[in-house]
């Protein structure tokens, strides 16, 4: 073997850690030698075994047989992944090692990662009471921290790493050269650790780390050849510099180690980071990796030191950057964390119950590593930290403490300047020489600069004095095309967007290599910033460059071709920062540059002198030209041919623009505030604010070249200020906004129109939520009005959205100085300024700060349909006129309880004037811009609790898309209401209210298509004609209400047995085309909790006769959607099954699988089932627009090679939880005992904490066991369907016949209870349904004289399913009860018993009353959406307290209550004092009130008649026509006798015309008996079969 050369650390006293490249022969050799055994055992997972493993035993092999021994050699392949890393990987490694007859002088070898070290170290440490093991980790992240130390253990239920020994490795072998077969990820995930590491120990590592990433990622990207490194003289530099990272972090843990070998205080040091991030990991394991979430943490544990006054914010910036340069996520707001469903969960109090029982923690005592500078921690073991610090940290918003500033009189420093740091990053970078630049701004923005010009190598970067000092060397303006696929990303800094934009131009193109482009973007908002006109006069001077998506806006895509120069125009109107990116980057053009500014007015004037200076500074003088006339400069510079000079030192400016925040401050707060670095010869604009405003507004203030002092007048006492043009301190207008506020007047702000293009529109901003605190603001063309109002009179307790914008944050920080109870939202924007603001506001001013988890979820700004809404979020309705947006949303308004706004009403109401008259006088565009900001009143006046139906031309402006667009991204529903184009053109034609388009339907039709689409984010297809008949418009009502109630969220229409202690069914239809199961769609969903649409299946008229893969058009599947829910309310499984997952769909059409799958969410569907082999990001974008909808994401085998005992199902389990609201995981049986499997599988999965529903299915007639004995979501069939969804498929009534057969489903026995009960129609409903469904149950009469014995042994019996109660027992039944449910407490009187076993409200018998429900659904049912005006009850016993009940539950108008004997209707009125009774007595007479739309008898058929004669007689109640004078709209009436099946009452009914609907009384009974079986059986009644049997039965009876 050619030599080695490895390098020894040395850890508890013996040199054990052997670290060099290609070690294979060396570690064989090594431990046959010095580790003699009978056996040794390789253990790794199948990932490595596929690299390394044969190497391995050809070499161990090689070397005991070159030594004569007899040894053996055993190798054992895991599956990969943590779910390993459990008692049952631990079982099945030791089983492994029992069968082959393992001894105590056995050597385990742990080849792997993380997972692989933990797993079989923790074997070694109890396998024979302990075994020698060795570590050799094949992961930097193993290398470097898990396989060092001893530390082993596995996984539970409950948490990582719960279970585990202290076991040390004989040795531990670090082969360098695995790395280069290591995913990048996975090797930032190691340098995570290794950063870790240099940050509590070694400064002068972390300066290594800092300025070296691009070396360290090339020494692993280049792969080795004939094992280049094994030995000292074969090893490449690059690979040297790994090899010193991985020792020096690994010698670190060693001395560490041996110092603290069981962690009992230094050790500790080692989970700096860790605390926190263990945290973040528990959630988002596995998909985010340990080393990116310690780097989150290490960040966040950062900043709890810096917000203790421990470490500064340098430090904190250094670590930041550093992190970064190795690709790892350092905030939760990363878009690799952000994007994530779990990262939902990544909530204060979750994090920090996680932490309470971490191993490193005590309870409540949490223990954290605080730095003190990079390379020290403030103690050499983990520091006790208050849970209100920590939270205060994580927390998303921030709450300041009104008071007055407890450090006053304040003296502080503000940090550098934005402008003057991100200039002098250009300058000096561009320059010759080294530059040491002294207070840069340690920032977000900064941040991004620095990352742009080391990508494009334009210069080296490295730190000084702890990192206070960035020392550049200027690459010479020499720059290069960074690499391929590799953007620069920019965030949302606008000054770098646009310096770099210029820059990007100077790049040479590198030579023999064509297409080069450089590319910049950034995030959402910085792409709606707007760089056009720097672009635009770029290109004119010959640059080329293209805009990636929106003209005029990021990203760019750039040529390397250099910067032409001579004459450029450029438009400066909008921002000066473009002028300084030309400025800057000039004297690097080919020819000299005269820039002349066009377009008006220069915005910023100062900021574009301030460049000017600071070009002079580093060698450049630029020319300003003057008029020869007069002397007036005008607005052309001359820039000369040039090379920056470096100055060697270079101080750059506090900033002067946050300098306005403590000086607030203390203006407001009657204080005084002294800001040094900052005064009267400062460069920034800024630097005027406290002269030209402050002083103007009654404070004092000094200010002196260096230093400005400001001392407030008493609080309440500042003074407006008329009017102010800044001009030239344009970002300093927000505070002095905030401070106008509280001013006496009225303060007029004038030449900001800039600041609409900032980080958002700030003057909007500014407006809107100063409103929130009722302060009334006007807005200017470049200004705004301020109207001051006492503090007192401010609104307190205000949350106010910050746009994601630094300056907003920080200027409401100001007025929350004195308006107790501010809530800012967004703290961490200030990060792009004074990352440390909320710190240095507590800790340097004296205004305390606390910490605030906001309720709501954010989410992104598109009509995407997320649930992140309140369900009391209003819902625009858009959609074209005659879609009946109208109808809709007053339908939708009564199904919610909600109000209906008409937007046309409504603006005919504010206007005076009709629409058509409005559009006649003043013209549409007038019209239009009106119609905006009536929408824009009606989005925050009416944001909660309303349907708001627009007019169908709302989506014609940008304004008002956009509107639209961001209320669906961030606030409510917008519901596009759809309707066939023809039934539009047919009702337009017809309709005169409105004003003429001037053009066909179809074509406006076809223009505003696409805008409804992109403003909405839910469509309901409108089925309701004109000439619908009733039946269509209940039915059209029924669907309003389940799809508004579900997209709200006031109530989602999901299967309410998706629960761990029920079993849910849904039918897969397998219909071409849904209509064919109209005949029999009753018997179809007999028993189903939801219906399966195979849209797979579905052909559209075009494709019947096709055969073959065809694809359903979306439009097809839509109308498809809609025929399923005009006949069914179930929920809606909607499934695109491919090809190669049993389905029919093609698998290459994943596009167009995609499309229909967001089209589902669109229309409201309950349940997408997801294919989890579709591409991860795009499930992961439709779990962000599911809304209040579920998703099943599944998988299935067809092979048969998926075991449920194996490591595939596994992993697949692991990629569904982590994607689906539910998992689906079909296999193929070939043996009974593969169902068996399959139970053990979900039994273990099902235990573990917070486990997802899952569907676990073998197919095939060999796994129909695990069809009967899957208890979620199981697939059924129908014999009436033309064929089965898949092979072994059963139907409802088979399953539950099965599950009564193994004992799953015991017999119950029912009973009604009562006297005499010989006629009852009941046992006829209950055993007819039992039958239908295969339930085994029965109902029987139980009729004694009284309730004794008898009744007490049936329902305490332990078969006893449930009882019905009938007179005369409905009272005398309660005392055998545990409890009343409300309704059966409000009307006295009980109907059902209910057992524990299904009852929801606890108790052994539970007494309910279903009579209510009856007459509720009776009612429903021929009303519709139609209100219940008026009510008119006759009778006053039990059954008329529960119509009572019923039409309160209706929200009646008034019940009108009649009773022969009126003091005992006065009586029960008595015992409703909310439902709005009102005794009457005479029936007909309403005492001048409205008449009823509702008629409830509760008498016998006798007591009442409509003969005058017999009222005379008998004393029956006289029933005369009017009754029936109410005819405005849908109106009822009920008897609840149902013998005779015509009544009198029934009989007059029928001649009071065809507004009145007609409910016998056995419907009645037959509504309470459905909602009986429900709530014993958990669900449905088979309705309409078991209706007919009755209604037969009855009929029979009767004749």
């Amino acid at each position: 073997m050619a030599s080695t050369d490895v390098f020894k650390v040395s850890i508890l006293g013996k040199e054990s850690i052997h670290c060099g490249f290609h070690l294979t022969p060396y570690i064989a050799q090594t431990i046959v030698h010095t580790l003699p055994s009978s056996t040794y055992v390789l253990i790794t997972d199948t990932n490595i075994a596929n690299f390394h493993l044969k190497h391995f035993e050809s070499e161990f092999n090689n070397v005991l047989e070159k030594a004569g021994s007899k040894s053996r050699f055993l190798s054992l392949i895991v599956a990969p992944g943590e779910t390993s890393k459990s008692r049952e990987g631990k079982a099945h490694i030791e089983d492994f090692l029992l069968l082959n007859r393992c001894t105590r002088d056995s050597v385990i070898l742990a080849l792997g990662g993380g997972v692989i070290g933990d797993l079989v170290g923790f074997v070694a440490a109890t396998f024979m009471r302990g075994v020698r093991f060795v570590q050799i980790p094949t992961t930097l992240l193993a290398m470097v921290d898990s396989s060092v130390g001893g530390k082993t253990a596995i996984d539970t239920p409950h948490g990582k790493n719960l279970i585990g020994a202290f076991w040390q490795p004989e040795y531990i072998f670090i082969d360098a050269a695995f790395l280069e077969t290591l995913p990048s990820r996975e090797f930032s995930n190691g340098m995570a650790e290794v950063v870790k590491t240099s940050a509590i120990w070694n400064e002068d590592e972390f300066i290594s780390l800092e300025s070296r990433s691009a070396e360290i990622f090339a020494a692993i990207q280049t792969p080795s050849t004939d094992f280049a490194g094994r030995s000292k003289t074969t090893r490449s530099a690059a690979q040297d510099l790994l090899l010193s990272v991985i020792v020096g972090s690994i010698s670190v843990k060693a001395h560490i180690v041996t110092i603290d070998e069981r962690e009992t205080g230094l050790r500790n040091l080692v989970n700096f980071g860790h605390t926190i991030g263990h945290a973040i990991e528990a959630i988002l394991t596995p998909t985010i990796l340990h080393g990116e979430c310690v780097s989150v943490g290490m960040i966040l544990e950062a900043e709890v030191s810096r917000q203790m006054g421990i470490l500064s914010q340098v430090s904190v910036g250094r670590l930041n950057r550093c992190l970064k340069a190795y690709n790892l996520p350092v905030t939760l707001a990363d878009p690799r964390i952000a994007s994530l469903p779990a990262a939902k969960l990544l909530n204060v109090d979750r994090l920090l119950d996680i932490m309470r029982i971490d191993k490193k923690n005590s309870g409540a005592e949490k223990k954290i590593v605080i730095l003190s500078r990079i390379g020290a921690t403030y103690e050499q073991k983990a520091t006790v930290v208050r849970d209100s610090i920590i939270s205060k940290t994580l927390s998303e918003a921030a709450q300041v403490i009104s008071g007055i500033p407890t450090h006053h009189p304040v003296k502080m420093a503000t940090p550098g300047s934005k402008s003057i740091s991100n200039r002098v990053l250009v300058l000096a970078a561009l320059g010759k020489g080294v530059c040491r630049l002294k207070n840069l701004l340690h920032s977000d923005d900064t941040q991004v600069m620095m990352a742009a010009l080391n990508e494009l190598k334009g210069a080296k970067f490295s730190w000084e004095d702890a990192g206070e000092t960035l020392v550049v060397e200027g690459g010479g303006g020499l720059l290069t095309v960074p690499p391929k696929d590799k953007e620069l990303y920019l965030g949302n800094a606008g000054t770098a967007a646009r310096f770099l934009t210029t820059v990007c131009t100077l790049v040479q193109r590198t030579p023999n290599v064509a297409s080069e482009r450089t590319y910049i973007t950034g995030n959402a908002r910085m792409k709606q910033r707007p760089i056009g006109p720097l672009v635009t006069a770029l290109r004119a001077n010959g640059s080329e460059i293209e805009f990636g998506e929106s003209q005029g806006c990021l990203p760019l895509s750039i040529a390397p071709q250099g910067l032409k120069g001579g004459a450029i125009q450029l438009a400066a109107s909008v921002s000066s920062q473009y002028v300084s990116s030309i400025l800057l980057c000039a004297p690097y053009a080919s020819e000299p540059i005269t820039l002349e500014l066009t377009g008006g007015q220069v915005i910023s004037q100062p900021y574009i002198d301030m460049t000017i200076a600071m070009m002079k500074t580093f060698g450049v003088e630029v020319v300003r030209r003057k008029d020869a006339a007069n002397g007036r400069l005008l607005d052309v510079y001359d820039i000369p041919q040039g090379v920056y000079t470096n100055p060697a030192d270079y101080s750059i400016e506090s900033d002067a623009s946050s300098a306005t925040y403590p000086l607030a401050i203390a203006a407001i707060t009657g204080t005084s505030c002294t800001i040094s670095n900052i005064g009267s010869d400062s460069l920034q604009g800024d630097a005027k604010f406290a002269k030209e405003v402050l002083e103007v507004m009654g404070c004092k203030v000094v200010q002196t070249a260096t230093e400005t002092t400001v001392q407030g007048p008493p609080i309440g006492e500042l003074k407006a200020i008329e009017e102010v043009d800044m001009t030239e301190m344009t970002d300093a207008f927000l505070t002095a906004t905030v401070l106008a506020a509280i001013a006496h007047g009225k303060t007029r702000i004038l030449g900001i129109a800039n600041q609409r293009v900032k980080e958002c529109n700030r003057i909007k901003a500014m407006i809107d939520e100063l409103a929130k605190f009722g302060v009334e603001t006007n807005e200017f063309d470049d200004g705004l009005e301020i109207i001051g109002r006492p503090i007192a009179e401010l609104k307190n307790g205000v949350s106010v959205h910050c746009y994601d914008d630094h300056r907003v944050a920080m200027a409401f920080s100001v007025l929350s100085a004195v308006i107790s109870g501010t809530i800012i939202e967004e703290k961490r924007c200030v990060e792009k300024t004074w990352p440390n603001w909320w710190d240095d506001l507590e800790n340097k001013i004296g205004i305390k700060v606390e910490g605030i988890q906001l309720d709501h979820v954010s989410s992104e700004a598109s009509a995407s349909g997320t649930s992140a809404h309140a369900p009391s979020a209003s819902v625009a309705l858009i959609g074209m006129r005659g879609t009946g947006k109208t109808y809709v949303g007053n339908a939708a308004a009564a199904a919610l309880s909600w109000t209906c706004v008409d937007a046309d009403t409504y603006f005919e109401e504010k206007y005076k004037i009709g629409v058509r008259e409005f559009v006649h006088q003043h013209g549409w565009s007038a019209f239009r811009e009106a119609e905006t900001e009536t929408l824009q009143e009606l989005l925050k006046a009416k944001a909660t609790g309303h349907i708001i139906s627009l007019g169908g031309g709302i989506v014609e402006t940008d304004t008002a898309r956009k509107l639209l667009k961001e209320y669906a991204a961030t606030k409510g529903p917008v519901v596009h209401v759809t309707r066939p184009i023809d039934d539009i053109i047919a009702y337009l034609h017809e309709e005169t209210a409105r004003p003429a388009y001037g053009e066909s339907v179809a074509d406006v039709f076809r223009r505003r298509e696409p805008w409804f689409a992109e403003c909405s984010n839910y469509i309901f297809n409108n089925q309701f004609g004109a000439d619908a008949d009733a039946d269509a418009a209940k039915s059209t009502f029924r669907e309003v209400a389940r799809f508004f109630k579900h997209v709200t969220g006031e109530h989602p229409n999901l299967a309410e047995n998706l629960k761990s202690d029920a079993r849910s069914y849904f039918l897969s239809l397998t219909y071409p085309d849904i209509t064919q199961a109209y005949p029999h769609i009753d018997e179809l969903t007999q028993g189903v909790d939801a219906l399966e649409l195979r849209v797979d299946l579905l052909k559209s008229p075009k494709d019947y006769e096709s055969f073959g893969q065809t694809i359903p058009p979306l439009a097809y599947v839509q109308e498809q959607v809609s025929a399923l829910r005009r006949v069914s309310s179930l929920p809606i499984v909607f499934t695109v099954r491919t090809k190669s997952q049993g389905g029919a769909f093609p698998d290459s059409a994943q596009k167009e699988s995609i499309d229909l799958l967001r089209l589902a969410l669109q229309l409201g569907v309950e349940y997408i089932d997801v294919e989890i082999t579709l591409p991860e990001k795009q499930i992961k974008d439709l779990g962000k627009r599911k809304g209040y909808s579920q998703i099943i994401a599944s998988y299935h085998d067809w092979s048969g090679a998926l075991k449920w005992d194996g490591a595939l199902v596994k992993e697949k389990y692991d990629v569904a939880s982590k994607l689906g609201d539910i998992v689906k995981i079909v296999g193929k049986a070939d043996a009974i005992a593969d169902n068996f499997a399959l139970y053990q599988f979900v039994s273990a999965a099902n235990s573990k904490p917070g486990a997802k529903p899952i569907i676990a299915i073998n197919m095939g007639v060999e796994g129909q066991m695990s069809r009967i004995l899957n208890s979620t979501f199981s697939p059924v069939s129908h014999p009436l369907l033309p064929n089965k969804a898949a092979p072994g498929q059963l139907s409802f009534r088979q399953i539950q016949q099965a599950l009564h057969l193994i004992g799953l489903l015991p017999a119950r026995k029912f009973y009604l209870l009562g006297t005499p009960i010989s006629q009852s129609m009941s046992p006829t409903l209950h055993n007819t349904a039992f039958d239908i469904l295969g339930l085994p149950h029965a109902y029987e009469l139980l009729e004694t004289q009284d309730i004794g014995e008898q009744i007490k042994i049936a329902i305490t019996a332990p078969d006893f399913g449930g009882a019905s109660v009938t007179i005369p027992y409905k009272l005398d039944v309660i005392p055998l009860l545990d409890k009343l449910t409300p309704a059966a407490e409000a009307i006295g009187a009980v109907n059902t018993i209910v057992p524990a076993a299904t009852s929801k409200q606890g108790g052994r018998l539970v007494g309910d009353n279903t009579d209510w429900v009856g007459i509720q659904s009776t009612i429903q049912a021929k009303l519709g959406a139609s209100p219940v005006h008026a009510a008119l009850v006759i009778g006053a016993g039990g059954t008329a307290r529960a119509a009572i009940y019923a039409l309160q539950q209706l929200n009646a108008g008034v019940i009108y209550l009649y009773n022969r004997t009126t003091s005992k209707a006065s009586a029960l009125a008595g015992t409703f004092p909310d439902a709005r009774v009102h005794v009457v007595t005479q029936l007909g007479s309403w005492d001048g009130l409205v008449a009823p739309n509702v008629i409830v008898s509760t008498v016998p058929a006798s007591a009442a008649t409509a003969d005058e004669h017999a009222a005379a007689t008998t004393g029956a109640a006289l029933l005369t026509p009017a009754l029936f004078e109410y005819k405005a709209g849908p109106a009822v009436v009920v008897d609840m006798a149902y013998r005779p099946a015509e009544t009198a009452l029934l009989g007059l009914a029928k001649h009071a015309g065809d507004k009145w609907g007609i409910v016998p009384g056995l419907e009645v009974l037959l509504e309470q008996g459905y909602e009986q079986f429900k709530i014993w059986n958990g669900r449905e009644c088979p309705k309409e079969t078991v209706a007919k049997t009755v209604w037969a039965k009855y009929n029979h009876d009767a004749a």
